[in-house]
């Protein structure tokens, strides 16, 4: 997929771009035995899912990752082409394996265990992202995940001068990583165990929840949405506003893995189009629910109007 004009907005995602590997089991998961059930391979990664969502949004997606020279590379560049994503950036290193992920899930959708290899972005260089800081300073968003490794995310952050740079911190173990550098990032989106982590201190309660939300903000965050699960999502901004919202839950969970990168790629898009807060969290909190009625991490049927849909019938 060729750029857009240089005058087009566009969206970069620096990170992991995998191949997902979900196997279900059929009943409740029983270890150390095999668990009958239902295999699926399909492309995946935080960033690379973020920027799937976003293209399906309508913005222009480019990715910055790396990708073994194997049949899970070849069909991560293939697939995330054919969704509208941008992967001439995308390093090819004919001598590694492409990252994996490899999830077990409970019959309900939700996750039971996983894996990840993501070593591979250990080899991805910090002069290949020199290389490549006019595209980071003229996007109107950069978006990342912590499974870049220090050197690398202090490298981004640097280059990305004015550029807003978006994270999500993953994982309670991947915040420990943002934790020192939080301030330096422009969005952030934990959960609360996570926003714990990056704010030091406990989160138990609404007040607790808002007060984490304003020391992250004191360090120079200038948006933070804390995810909740059924309770749909905190956010507060450097201007002063919070927002608690949230949305009728649906009838039948699919697949929980993939809600938080849709989330962030319609927070990215509210973002970019210029839209108001609470449009934007709502927008968000559709798309995480879009998300997880399917069992792809990203639902093919992702797109604005499958959002609207949401929020026609789901909108508390």
């Amino acid at each position: 997929m060729a750029p857009t004009a240089a005058s087009s907005p566009y969206i970069v995602g620096i990170g992991a771009a995998n191949a997902d590997v979900h196997g279900q089991s059929r009943s409740a998961v029983r270890l150390r035995d095999s668990n009958p059930g239902t295999m699926r391979v399909s492309a995946g990664g935080v960033t690379r899912n973020i920027l799937e969502n976003a293209a399906r949004l309508g913005l222009d997606a480019r990715l910055i990752s790396a990708v073994g020279g194997d049949a899970f590379g070849s069909m991560i560049l293939a697939r995330s082409a054919a969704a509208g994503v941008n992967v001439e950036n995308v390093l090819v290193l004919p001598d590694a394996a492409s990252s994996t992920y490899m999830t077990v899930l409970e019959p309900s959708g939700e996750m039971f265990v996983a894996v990840s290899d993501m070593s591979i972005l250990s080899r991805l260089p910090e002069d290949y992202l020199a290389a490549r800081a006019g595209l980071l300073r003229g996007a109107a968003a950069i978006v990342c995940d912590p499974s870049l490794p220090e050197a690398t995310l202090d490298c981004l952050i640097a280059l990305a001068g004015e550029t807003p740079v978006f994270v999500d911190p993953v994982s309670t173990s991947y915040a420990k990583k943002l934790a020192g550098r939080v301030g330096r990032f422009h969005t952030v989106k934990p959960n609360r165990m996570e926003l714990s982590v990056l704010a030091g201190m406990e989160v138990e309660g609404d007040a607790a929840l808002k007060r984490a939300i304003a020391r992250l903000l004191g360090k120079g965050c200038r948006r933070v949405y804390v995810t909740l699960g059924p309770d749909g999502c905190c956010y507060g901004d450097a201007s002063g506003l919070f927002l608690h919202a949230k949305l009728r839950p649906i009838a039948r969970m699919a697949n929980a893995s993939g809600a938080g990168d849709a989330f962030t790629a319609a927070a990215i898009y509210g973002h970019v189009r210029g839209l108001p807060p609470e449009e934007t969290l709502y927008l968000a909190l559709a798309a995480g629910s879009v998300a997880i009625q399917s069992t792809e991490t990203v639902n093919p049927n992702f797109c604005l109007s499958a959002l609207a849909d949401t929020l026609a019938h789901d909108r508390l």
